[in-house]
């Protein structure tokens, strides 16, 4: 039976076992010979990294083509606009092309864990909050959507990949689950 990590990676750790600086790696949080990461989160950003000892498993999890949804939490420079928003929903080019339609949702200030260091405030201009769902994953792919549509990320955390959400795991934390063989089907 296939297992499967549930990690919240903190901010500033690599979504990798190895690195210069072993604090700023997976293996400094899990010891976890024979999993790997079923997809990847920057550097940083915080929140859901799912990890699998099975091949097949990561691949339907990191693989766009089988549609598991990722939500991710973004505090953003500004006031989003009901504009902003619809241009998400509908899809944002960027350089590489144009996105998938995402959704995109106000989010009120969610209740989670602070960030060190804090994101960098500005007196004059206010921050908010969405929740944007996205079907594919390209490389920091919510931070140039949002600045594609005027509000820049400050902090993105990874909430939820399919059914498999942080919960009350904190920054550091892990559970491991069994899944069922063939859980895809």
């Amino acid at each position: 039976m296939p297992q499967l990590i549930l990690f919240n990676k903190p901010f500033n750790v690599l979504s990798q076992f190895s690195g210069a600086v072993p604090e700023e790696t997976l293996a400094h949080y899990l010891q976890a010979p024979g999993f790997y990461p079923a997809g990847r989160l920057d550097k940083d950003s915080e929140g859901l990294l799912l990890l699998t000892d099975c091949g097949e498993t990561q691949q339907r999890i990191s693989n766009p083509r089988h549609k598991l949804g990722k939500v991710y939490w973004s505090q953003v420079e500004g006031q989003v606009t009901e504009e902003a928003l619809l241009r998400l929903r509908q899809g944002v080019n960027l350089k590489d092309g144009l996105t998938r339609p995402a959704g995109a949702e106000r989010l009120t200030e969610p209740s989670i864990w602070g960030r060190s260091p804090p994101i960098r405030e500005r007196k004059l201009i206010p921050t908010s909050w969405l929740a944007l769902t996205l079907y594919e994953g390209r490389n920091r792919q919510v931070r140039r959507m949002t600045a594609a549509v005027g509000f820049p990320t400050l902090r993105l955390v990874r909430q939820r990949i399919g059914n498999w959400q942080l919960d009350d795991l904190l920054p550091g934390d892990y559970k491991t689950i069994t899944l069922p063989a063939r859980w895809w089907q």
